[in-house]
């Protein structure tokens, strides 16, 4: 590769020296181009997936807004399109008819007569305890389900620039070992192999740096997502217990 740079045309441009390159340097600029665009599919992936919850968020909270009772924001929830948040509801809402079964009418869950007696008992201290951690569990699996795939881009984020740099490294060997095989040290001879050497970097930091910004972005946007979940669930908690039910 030097020897074809030394005697041949000098590359003047960043994609002549991509065309000229060292198979080395290209393996590495290969691996590069996939994680970029596996890193983009990903960005724009999760940029339409949280576009889609906050649209259904939206929408789920407007609607259980105007409910009066439980049973009514239940009923209200379950015609809209599925979405964290009447998962949740329905969640809890099917938990508690098991605690207090005939207690919630309409919500599908089969009353025994004597079943039917305890409906109007309050909740035991233990039971409330277990509807919360329900709750909880269910706040989990749908930051767990949200959180998907975000950590590739992390991955992404950290191990582009250490292959850029691998790349650049192997060339600046093959760059040296030009030099020495052909007993020339000027700067015309030099500045190609070492040209070449660089551009591996530029792929790694050109990878890095839009997935790590959308890391960031997407961390912070799911944190609010959680945050917002489980401030509804605690909703719903309060909600049962200003209807009287706990």
């Amino acid at each position: 590769m030097f020897f074809f740079q030394v005697r041949g045309a000098i590359p003047t441009t960043p994609w002549e020296l991509v065309l000229t390159s060292s198979r080395e340097t290209q393996f590495v600029l290969g691996i590069l181009a996939v994680f970029s665009l596996v890193s983009w599919y990903l960005i724009v992936l999760k940029w339409w997936q949280f576009r889609r919850m906050r649209q259904l968020g939206d929408r789920f909270l407007a609607e259980v807004e105007k409910a009066p009772r439980l049973e009514d924001a239940y009923h209200a929830a379950m015609r809209l399109p599925p979405s964290p948040y009447n998962r949740l509801l329905r969640e809890a809402v099917h938990f508690f008819s098991e605690l207090k079964p005939g207690s919630l009418k309409g919500t599908g869950v089969a009353t025994s007569p004597a079943a039917a007696a305890a409906a109007a008992t309050t909740l035991t201290t233990t039971q409330l305890e277990a509807l919360r951690m329900v709750l909880a569990k269910e706040v989990g699996a749908e930051r767990d389900t949200a959180a998907r795939f975000i950590p590739w881009l992390a991955t992404f984020g950290s191990v582009s620039p250490l292959l850029g740099l691998l790349g650049t490294v192997l060339g600046v060997m093959d760059a040296f070992i030009g030099i020495a095989v052909g007993g020339s040290g000027n700067i015309t001879a030099v500045a190609p192999g070492v040209a070449e050497a660089l551009v591996t970097t530029v792929g790694g930091l050109a990878v890095a740096v839009p997935a790590v910004m959308a890391y960031n972005l997407y961390v912070s946007r799911l944190g609010l997502f959680a945050g917002e979940l489980e401030g509804f669930a605690q909703e719903i908690v309060g909600t049962l217990a200003r209807e009287g039910r706990i």
